[in-house]
């Protein structure tokens, strides 16, 4: 009896063994060897192999990282091919794992070795968790995609997959290009070009209602301010489409993120460039405005240096600004802002000194717009150069010289240094010609001529204010003779100076004994005159007196 009851025991153990060895070694058994090595020594290689295989399409080897041990054999290699894939679509969508915190060693977690979780997603209210479990196969342990977490993927996938996808060809699931499965790809670019369409036709469809709407008013600047919005109104559209079409693809992380942010930055970029468009409309705008409204040309002149400076400042806060919020989208960059901010009293030191030249010059620009030495279209004589201003900036000015060169000045130099301006409140000026005549010459006779030259001769020159012709100073053999007229501006003022010389110089040519020239003089000593006979006394003559 003892040695029947043994004879069982034996029997039942050898079957406990049989039975399990047969899971540990039937592991997946439907599967076929998969084409590339696969490690599951432990749950990080286990996780990096599977995303690896999954992202580049090899989802027959994707497979072999899940437990699929509850599907019947025959099915397991369709079955884990779908499984591979949409589980890979559910974990690039709503759980971001970072493979450096995954564990490392085989034995995984010592407060819970069969388990190692990587994250829960959340699924009707419910929380699914999402692990890896550690089974034996062939004799050794590895590591898979618990069979709990294998039997959620298609909840989680009809929750949280694209549906659209499973309706298309086997051909657009197979392999990978940067990540993204063919479908992908194809729904990227009907997304670009969709989006473009669609944002063009929104774009007209908008700035139709805009100009609509603009007409009903009397104002004009709100007609420019719809015609403007002609390109920044586009990208707005654009990137809200491109971001929601994206949306839709279940593309991974990485890839999602890059599509988001260029969303945004066309955002700003369209801010941005709808605010210098603003500024530009707004300053011609005004500028128009008061030109026609205004007979004086220095306050038109004035407003339209402050428009310039002030548009100038604007702009170059808008690019600060737009450039500032697209950086801030990175995390390295946000990093070093932050780090700045904390040792802010050596950096505000360090770039306070460093840009002290730059604020120097950026409030000098603001200044010179406020307190306006110098406009636009003034003339002015810089360093012995006459030229008309014709730009204004934050930093520099430019200088129109009369012979077409351009001067580039210092705006800090107009602060600093004496210049002439020549139409700071009127252009009106007055020019001298100066002669050297002779002393015979008849200056009523050149008052006369320059009289005659303008009424004349001077085309419009001169403006009928002032005309005199006076002995400036007496030399010792000339006269210097400075004839005085006047013009409506400088460039008249330089036309009618040579026409006055022009004009005297061919008058004296006529008159050459007016002309200076050297006189050679000799002068004989006076003789003593004699007086007349009758005038002589005769006691002179030698008579003496009669008796």
């Amino acid at each position: 009896m003892m040695h029947r009851d043994s004879r069982a025991w034996v029997a039942l153990l050898l079957v406990w063994s049989a039975l399990w060895a047969v899971p540990a070694g039937a592991l997946n058994g439907g599967l076929a060897m998969p084409a590339n090595p696969v490690d599951r020594q432990t749950p990080h290689a286990t996780v990096q192999g599977f995303l690896s295989a999954a992202h580049r399409g090899d989802y027959a080897t994707a497979e072999h990282y899940l437990d699929l041990d509850f599907i019947p054999r025959d099915q397991q290699a369709e079955r884990g091919f779908q499984l591979a894939r949409r589980l890979k679509f559910v974990l690039d969508r709503k759980l971001a794992i970072d493979l450096s915190s995954v564990n490392k060693t085989p034995e995984g977690d010592p407060a819970d070795p069969r388990y190692d979780q990587l994250g829960v997603i959340t699924l009707e209210g419910a929380s699914v968790p999402i692990r890896l479990q550690r089974v034996s196969q062939a004799g050794e342990h590895v590591w898979v995609f618990s069979e709990p977490t294998v039997k959620m993927v298609d909840a989680l996938f009809e929750a949280y997959g694209p549906r659209v996808a499973e309706w298309l060809p086997p051909v657009f699931f197979s392999g990978t290009v940067l990540g993204l499965e063919p479908w992908q790809w194809l729904g990227v670019l009907v997304t670009l070009v969709g989006a473009l369409g669609l944002a063009m036709v929104l774009e007209r469809v908008a700035l139709a209602f805009g100009l609509r709407l603009a007409r009903w008013t009397r104002v004009n600047l709100d007609d420019q301010m719809v015609a403007a919005g002609r390109g920044p109104l586009r990208l707005p559209f654009f990137a809200i489409l491109l971001a929601a079409g994206t949306s839709f693809l279940l593309l991974p992380r990485p890839m999602q993120t890059l599509f988001n942010r260029v969303s945004y930055s066309l955002l700003i970029v369209s801010v941005a460039w709808f605010i210098l468009r603003f500024l530009r409309v707004f300053s011609t705008f005004v500028q128009t405005r008061v030109s026609s409204e205004t007979r004086d040309p220095a306050r038109a002149r004035s407003l339209r240096t402050q428009f310039a400076v002030l548009r100038a400042v604007f702009e170059a806060a808008t690019y600060v600004v737009a450039a500032a919020l697209l950086l801030m989208q990175f995390e390295v960059v946000r990093n070093v802002g932050v780090s700045l901010l904390a040792s802010a009293g050596i950096a505000g030191l360090v770039l306070g000194l460093a840009a002290q030249k730059s604020i120097s010059t950026l409030l000098a620009g603001i200044q010179l717009s406020i307190t306006q030495p110098v406009r636009i279209g003034d003339q002015v004589v810089v360093e012995t150069e006459f030229g008309t201003v014709e730009e204004i900036t934050l930093t520099y000015v430019v200088l129109r010289v009369w012979d077409q060169r351009r001067m580039i000045i210092p705006i800090t130099y107009f602060l600093d240094k004496p210049f002439q301006n020549w139409s700071k409140s009127s252009p009106e000026l007055l020019g001298a010609v100066t002669l050297q005549v002779d002393y015979s010459t008849d200056i009523d006779a050149l008052r006369a001529e320059l009289s005659r030259i303008l009424e004349q001769d001077s085309r419009g020159l001169w403006d009928r204010r002032l005309q005199t012709v006076v002995v400036l100073e007496a030399q010792d053999r000339t006269l210097t003779v400075r004839a005085l007229v006047s013009a409506a501006n400088p460039d008249k003022l330089f036309e009618l100076r040579c026409l006055v010389r022009e004009r005297l110089v061919a008058f004296l040519r006529q008159r050459p004994q007016w002309l200076p020239f050297t006189r050679t003089e000799s002068r004989t000593a006076p003789q003593p005159v004699s007086p007349a006979p009758e005038e002589i006394p005769p006691e002179s003559q030698g008579l003496g007196p009669r008796s």
